[in-house]
């Protein structure tokens, strides 16, 4: 980083009172916690939510700034993989809640004659919820912004589009990605070309974390091999990034440190508050644990990759989402039948029940139609706001149609998704080819060459 920035970012450099921030919005959350006390359901899920979104912006910050120690494609990894830690923790409460369910009452994880909510179910809600929330809205979020931004700042800034992004008059804003984004690209195309067949199931097993725990081990080893990189760092993770080597190492270790605190107090007194608000204020438990919960969550990631858009800076933001959807997609379903196997005492595997399946179907075919879109290393405005369009209208399907056809809602869009994505890599076969290749075998060396 040049002298002159590093100057300039220190003078009046308000990060480490963000740094504070995020720390005092852990605090209530953490004193309700501590000094058990409750003050009711709906507030104690927001100041929960406050501490784990506090926390996930520590958690962000320290993983950047640890970027100024590792290769660049094992940083993008770590950056993806801290980030979703407080979707893991939450789903992980699920998945306990569901394994002790499934100990004390079976496959349906209910007493006889209950019409409550299956925790099995919940668990898998909140893992379907975030994977969708992460591509619908963060994959779409960069490439509108970066076209907003270019619009609002005209010629300066439509000079090139910035890093990653072009902008020609009479064409659509194009978000590009960098060739070794490749690697991240096909194993997820992996995970969710195994993950369509989910929904096959009666259960996910131990067999299932085999196979997609096997696909991001060999997805770290791979990026483990890329060059290093001088990361380009903004906010508390450049203050504590432009720290020299003891400093700068304890300060990230710190903040993981306090990030990991938090989020060990406060993902289950979360998870139980806003099921109790789902039933004391009639709002469906499912709803809440798959959207909302994620939300507070991704909330960290989804910012952090917006303001990177708006500095045209996209490629660095679609790319670090990208392989947050690589590690959930197989690390985070692939470690739920662990939890859940030993929360319940039994080597069976977490139960998919008929909505359970529905909604794994539809999170794989969006899965699948997002990598589509990107086959090329390229998305377009009209490929973002596809992606947002399809994520939008389930909710408004699901608002207008009767429940006896919502669940043939899921399928037509998961119908819908699979086509479209089959269209596109028809079109693009040879780019599918090149990517494939690019993403298993091609060295490193050679995916850096023409940058």
């Amino acid at each position: 980083m040049a002298t002159s920035s590093a100057g300039t970012a220190r003078r009046g450099d308000r990060s480490p009172l963000l740094v504070a921030a995020a720390v005092a919005a852990a605090v209530p959350g953490l004193v309700l916690h501590v000094a058990g006390l409750s003050l009711s359901p709906p507030v104690d899920a927001l100041l929960y939510g406050l501490a784990i979104i506090g926390a996930a912006f520590l958690l962000s910050w320290a993983a950047e700034a640890a970027q100024v120690d590792i290769s660049a494609g094992l940083a993008i990894a770590l950056l993806a993989l801290v980030a979703v830690l407080p979707e893991y923790a939450v789903d992980f409460v699920f998945t306990i809640q569901g394994g002790e369910a499934y100990a004390q009452y079976g496959p349906t994880c209910l007493p006889p004659g209950s019409t409550e909510q299956s925790p099995c179910g919940l668990a898998l809600a909140n893992m379907t919820g975030a994977n969708r929330i992460l591509v619908g809205v963060g994959w779409a979020l960069v490439v509108l912004l970066a076209a907003f931004r270019l619009r609002r700042g005209g010629a300066d800034a439509g000079q090139g589009g910035g890093a990653g992004t072009s902008h020609e008059p009479g064409h659509s804003t194009k978000v590009t990605l960098e060739r070794t984004d490749s690697v991240p690209l096909v194993f997820l195309l992996l995970a969710t070309l195994y993950s369509l067949t989910l929904p096959l199931r009666e259960s996910i097993t131990l067999v299932d974390t085999v196979v997609l725990v096997g696909i991001f081990v060999l997805y770290s080893i791979r990026v483990s091999k890329a060059p290093a990189e001088d990361p380009d760092l903004i906010g508390p993770s450049a203050w504590v990034g432009r720290m020299d080597a003891p400093k700068r190492r304890t300060g990230y270790i710190g903040l993981f440190v306090v990030a990991a605190v938090i989020i060990l107090l406060c993902a289950e007194p979360f998870a139980e508050s806003l099921v109790e608000t789902g039933t004391e204020l009639g709002i469906s438990q499912f709803f809440l644990v798959q959207w909302l919960a994620p939300l507070a969550s991704e909330a960290p990631e989804l910012l952090v990759a917006g303001l990177y858009a708006w500095r045209l800076k996209t490629t660095d933001a679609l790319a670090t989402l990208v392989s947050s959807k690589v590690n959930q997609w197989s690390l985070l379903v692939g470690t739920l039948p662990v939890v859940f196997a030993l929360s319940a005492g039994s080597f069976n595997g977490l139960p998919i029940d008929a909505m359970q399946r529905e909604e794994l179907l539809i999170t794989a075919a969006q899965s699948l139609f997002a990598v589509a879109l990107l086959v090329t290393l390229s998305i377009t405005v009209v490929g973002a706001l596809s992606l947002l369009g399809l994520f939008a209208a389930q909710f408004v399907l699901a608002a207008t149609l009767p429940p006896p056809l919502q669940e043939l809602e899921l399928l037509v869009l998961s119908a819908v998704y699979v086509i479209a994505a089959l269209v596109l890599f028809y079109r693009h076969r040879q780019a599918l080819v090149q990517l494939v290749r690019d993403g298993l075998r091609t060295p490193y060396a050679e995916l850096t060459e023409a940058r």
